[in-house]
C-alpha cells in the first residue's frame, strides 16, 4: 500500500491553521513559529528540534537572515542554508523569545543572545525543556540504516494540523507547501532540490505538486 502524503496547503488553510493555533494549546506563540518556519524555510521536523540559539540569532540578539543547517543535525549530513526573510516568520521568532523571557527558561544572564544561553535548543516544550531524540532503525537498499527523531516535535506539529481540521496535515505539509510555491514561482525543480535538501531529484519528486491555477497558465501559455 502506498503510503499517503503529507497535504500541501492553500493560502487560505495556512491562514485558517496559524490562526487556530494562535488561539489554542499551552504554548500559542511556540505552535504558531513552529508553523511559519516550516512553511517558509522547509526545515525538516528533527533538524528544528535540534537547532540552537545562536543558529538563529547574533550575539546582539538580531535574528540572522540565512541560518546554516549544520551536516550534523541535518539528514543524510548535508549542510543547507536556510533563510529568514518572511515579515510575519520573523515576528513569531521575536514573539516566542518573549515568551522564554518572560517565563525565565534558561535565561544565563548575559546580554547577548536576548540573555538566552547561545547553546540551548530554540524550540522547547510547554516546561520549558529541549524535545527528546530517539535512535531509530529503517532498511534501505543500501543496508541497514541508524538515524535520530523527534516523534514529539512531529506529533506536536501533526497536532495543530489536526486541530484546525487539515486533513492528512503533519510536519511535512510545511516542506510540501513550499516546494509546491517554489516549483510554482521559478519552474526549476532542482532549486526545490536544493532547498528542501534533497540528494537526488528522485527524492524530491513525492514534494511536489502543481495547482490548478498553474495548470490553467500553463495552457494559455502554450496554446
Amino acid at each position: 500500500m502506498t503510503p499517503r502524503r503529507a497535504t500541501s496547503l492553500r493560502p487560505g488553510q495556512f491562514k485558517h491553521l496559524v490562526r487556530v493555533a494562535s488561539v489554542t494549546g499551552r504554548l500559542p506563540e511556540r505552535d504558531v513559529m513552529l508553523l511559519w518556519l516550516t512553511h517558509t524555510t522547509g526545515i525538516r521536523v528533527t533538524e528544528l528540534a535540534l537547532l540552537e540559539v545562536a543558529d538563529v540569532l547574533y550575539p546582539s540578539g538580531a535574528i540572522k537572515p540565512e541560518v546554516y543547517l549544520r551536516a550534523d543535525i541535518t539528514k543524510g549530513c548535508r549542510p543547507r542554508n536556510v533563510y529568514l526573510t518572511h515579515t510575519r516568520c520573523l515576528a513569531a521568532l521575536d514573539a516566542w523569545f518573549d515568551v522564554r523571557t518572560r517565563r525565565c527558561w534558561g535565561l544565563s544572564g548575559a546580554d547577548e543572545y536576548r540573555g538566552l544561553p547561545p547553546g540551548s535548543k530554540l524550540v522547547m516544550t510547554h516546561k520549558g525543556q529541549a524535545f527528546e531524540l530517539a535512535f531509530k532503525h529503517r532498511e534501505l537498499d543500501s543496508g541497514p540504516e541508524v538515524y535520530r527523531a523527534c516523534d514529539a516535535l512531529q506529533q506536536t506539529i501533526t497536532r495543530l494540523y489536526r486541530q484546525a481540521g487539515i486533513k492528512q496535515g503533519s510536519s511535512h505539509s510545511g516542506r510540501r507547501s513550499l516546494a509546491a510555491k517554489v516549483l510554482a514561482a521559478t519552474g526549476d525543480v532542482e532549486t526545490v532540490q536544493t532547498i528542501l535538501g534533497h540528494a537526488c531529484l528522485d527524492h524530491s519528486k513525492p514534494y511536489l505538486s502543481v495547482c490548478q491555477e498553474t495548470i490553467r497558465r500553463a495552457f494559455e501559455v502554450a496554446l
